[in-house]
């Protein structure tokens, strides 16, 4: 009979038995019999969400995501053992991939709190070895999200107070104009901080990375017209808007390898304005894209609040599937999967949210609309969702709460 297994998730610094000294906690896995066996034949009505994926380098065991959700646990931007086991637990019950929460690049305005990690400096980078250590063991994949959130940062915010909140244009996404635009010597450092960071993942031997482009942070903020108002060579026309976007993405290749991978985050919304657009049509989309393909981006992650809703008139594609069908490139979708409302409410306004029925992500994975599912509040809640799901124990499938805020369960 197979046995639970349960791996050690600390700063032991060999592969094994933890000795006297170090600190950490054990992490309950599955027997990997029962949860492993990916190559068995499959008769779920959940089928398309447990095949496995494969984009150049980056082999996935299923096509289930969990989504970049911010945690700020991790107390001077060092992520934990807990941090750590919160992962691992997801990767155990087949999750294939694993975005994690924004992390700091190395520059000295990127976030706006000392509990988000950072994605820089020695101990931050040791803990997060320790994460993509008990992840991989756990039989998942994992990216870190690069964030830098520009304008979105008050002034003064910690964990560098002294530091001034930068933007494409000094405008915050409500069209507050605070602070002159980034500096020519501004943008070049920052690109490179991303760049590091890139460099940072493939060195600790993480499985690509994500670039935050969405919902109004720094990217995003070159990218929309409301948030960039330069007249020079990072501002105009959308495809203009796209040159920063597209300098980090090379800049983050440069740093990497031809085959790193690299996935792209972007939205229409943003927060609090979400009713932006940055494409009002197929072609806008098109032209968004096509320069961020062209960098080097290998997988679009297209951000909506609700997966299920057409992204244009005329068609019924949402606004992955219109990615993925303009770009050729493979797709994240994303929206509130297996819930009743979106994250808005969950999140910021601390609705409850019930389960919902999967069929219409189901018929998209099947119609080869989208490649891969990301899925947030209903993997927070519930680290064992996709275990749940490919066993058909659906009665035992929780609610989305606001406790679950409170802790990494």
């Amino acid at each position: 009979m197979s046995r639970t297994r349960h791996i050690f998730v600390g700063n032991a610094t060999s592969r094994q038995s933890p000795s006297a000294g170090t600190t950490g906690v054990y992490v309950e896995f599955p027997p990997r019999r029962a949860s492993f066996r990916y190559d068995q034949p499959m008769s779920s009505p959940f089928d398309s969400l447990f095949r496995p994926f494969t984009a150049g380098a980056l082999k996935l065991p299923t096509r289930v995501v969990m989504a970049p959700m911010t945690r700020s646990r991790s107390p001077e931007g060092v992520p934990g053992a807990d941090v750590a086991a919160y992962y691992a637990r997801r990767a155990a019950n087949l999750v294939g991939l694993i975005v994690t929460e924004g992390v700091a690049i190395d520059h000295p305005a990127a976030v706006m709190n000392p509990n988000i990690p950072h994605f820089y400096g020695e101990a931050a980078l040791a803990g997060w070895a320790r994460v993509r250590e008990a992840v991989h063991q756990a039989g998942g994949r994992i990216v870190p999200q690069l964030w830098h959130v520009g304008m979105a940062r008050k002034a003064g915010s910690h964990p560098n107070p002294e530091a001034p909140s930068i933007g494409p244009s000094g405008v915050t996404v409500t069209g507050e104009a605070l602070r002159p635009p980034m500096s020519e010597e501004q943008i070049a450092d920052v690109i490179a901080a991303y760049a590091r960071s890139a460099a940072h993942a493939m060195t600790l031997g993480f499985d690509g990375i994500e670039l935050h482009g969405a919902h109004g942070y720094l990217l995003d903020q070159f990218l929309w017209e409301g948030t960039n108002r330069r007249t020079d060579r990072w501002g105009g026309d959308l495809v203009r808007r796209t040159r920063f976007a597209t300098e980090v993405v090379r800049a983050c290749r440069r740093a990497t390898s031809p085959t790193f991978p690299i996935i792209f985050r972007f939205s229409q919304w943003k927060i609090p304005v979400y009713s932006a657009r940055l494409a009002a049509n197929p072609t806008e989309l098109s032209e968004l894209l096509a320069p961020l393909a062209e960098a080097g981006t290998d997988i679009f992650h297209g951000s909506t609040r609700r997966f299920w809703e057409p992204e244009f008139e005329g068609s019924s594609l949402n606004l992955a599937g219109w990615t993925k069908k303009l770009t050729g490139r493979p797709v994240i979708t994303v929206g509130s999967v297996g819930l009743d409302n979106d994250f808005i409410n969950g999140l910021f306004q601390r609705e409850r949210a019930g389960t919902s029925d999967l069929d219409t992500l189901l018929g998209m994975l099947e119609r080869d609309e989208v490649d891969l599912v990301a899925i947030g509040r209903a993997l927070l809640v519930d680290p064992e969702w996709a275990t749940k799901l490919r066993n058909g124990r659906l009665t035992e499938l929780l609610p989305y709460t606001a406790e679950a805020l409170a802790t990494l369960s």
